[in-house]
């Protein structure tokens, strides 16, 4: 039985377990009903749950299967969808030289960041296009047009998912549907964890001009203001959240 749509907006995030989706996660909660999904580790899940109250997924975003099933839990559960958050990804599971990367490792980074993420946007921009209004975020990275020769499946899954925001902003705009996307820099997250003394020692030696890493928290302050509807005349844009990573400095 679908439930009766009430007038508390309903978001779902993806990957919102760990890391940068559930600060994300964890900060909506305070203004939307939400369904944050989890892939592995359903301890932290259910952790989540029991701190924000929201409600939980299990999901591969590869799968098309998956992704309906999530979508149809959302009809069911909240009978409406207005904010969707693609946050989910993955880094290689091992980091190798561009010249010795794998065909396995390739598909498997750009289904689960890049595949996933485009086709849960499209069935879900269906819906939307149906109620006439909805606001789509996609989490990127820095790497969309920073080169890291030693996981470069990642640089280009994220590149693509940056063009996709640009191509829905597109396709979407007259329905009401506003999408953005949020470029995370080096963010304190179990991904940058093998590598976070390389990454703490290039901060402090200047590689960002506002000297510190960044948090989860950071990136959920900026889904905030999108969700608040701040940037509702700006679809299409991209905000670096990167401690100034992004400026080109003599």
């Amino acid at each position: 039985m679908t439930t009766e749509p009430s007038s508390q907006p309903v978001a779902i995030v993806t990957g919102g377990s760990r890391g940068i989706g559930r600060a994300i996660a964890g900060d909506l909660a305070r203004s939307h009903r939400v369904i944050a999904t989890y892939r592995a580790r359903e301890d932290a899940a259910r952790s989540l749950q029991e701190e924000s109250g929201i409600e939980i997924f299990k999901i591969d975003l590869a799968q098309r299967q998956d992704r309906e099933a999530l979508l149809a839990f959302c009809r069911e559960k909240f009978g409406r969808l207005d904010l969707l958050v693609n946050n989910a990804g993955m880094a290689p599971r091992e980091r190798r030289d561009l010249l010795e990367a794998t065909e396995e490792s390739f598909d498997e980074v750009l289904d689960a960041n890049l595949k996933g993420p485009y086709f849960l946007t499209q069935a879900a921009a269906r819906w939307m296009q149906q109620n006439g209004s909805g606001r789509i975020v996609f989490i990127t990275s820095i790497s969309a047009y920073t080169s890291s020769p030693n996981r470069g499946e990642y640089c280009v899954s994220k590149a693509g998912l940056s063009m996709a925001v640009a191509l829905f902003a597109d396709r979407l705009a007259a329905d009401g549907i506003t999408v953005f996307e949020i470029r995370p820099g080096i963010i304190r997250t179990d991904m940058v964890a093998p590598v976070l003394a390389k990454y703490e020692k290039l901060a402090a030696e200047g590689l960002l001009p506002q000297n510190r890493l960044g948090t989860p928290e950071d990136i959920a302050r900026a889904v905030r203001s999108i969700a608040d509807g701040h940037w509702d005349y700006a679809t299409g844009q991209a905000f670096d959240v990167d401690g100034g990573f992004h400026l080109r400095r003599l």
